[in-house]
């Protein structure tokens, strides 16, 4: 019985702790698409002159930035919240669009506290 005991005590142990870094990967992984994106549309913008109007523009065939919209990982989902202003990134751009990309989950982080939609 004690060494039933100890192995479901080990196990319950040993279950926190993967989830806990399922949770740390997939925050990982969400920072590193929007940094990839933020990067894509910065340069889609630079090179054409002009922001893009939406997050497909930056998959175009012709001239990709991206090979496809990267899934949210919070979301499960390609539901990203772009951010639109009226920022010019050089004096030769004609107009604006996208200059920034959130994710749409209204969860927070527990390991920082932070909304993953304002990453």
């Amino acid at each position: 019985m004690i060494v039933i005991a100890i192995i479901i005590i080990l196990l319950g142990l040993a279950a926190g702790r993967y989830e806990r870094s399922v949770l740390v990967a997939k925050e990982a992984k969400l920072k590193h698409d929007i940094q990839v994106m933020r990067e894509a549309i910065e340069q889609y913008t630079l090179d054409k002159q002009a922001a893009p109007q939406s997050l497909e523009d930056l998959v175009d065939p012709q001239h990709p930035y991206l090979r496809e919209i990267p899934t949210d990982p919070m979301t499960h989902a390609k539901d990203w919240q772009p951010k639109f202003e009226d920022v010019m990134l050089s004096p030769d751009q004609v107009s604006a669009g996208i200059t920034d990309v959130h994710s749409n989950s209204n969860q927070t982080s527990p390991i920082d506290g932070s909304a993953y939609n304002t990453w």
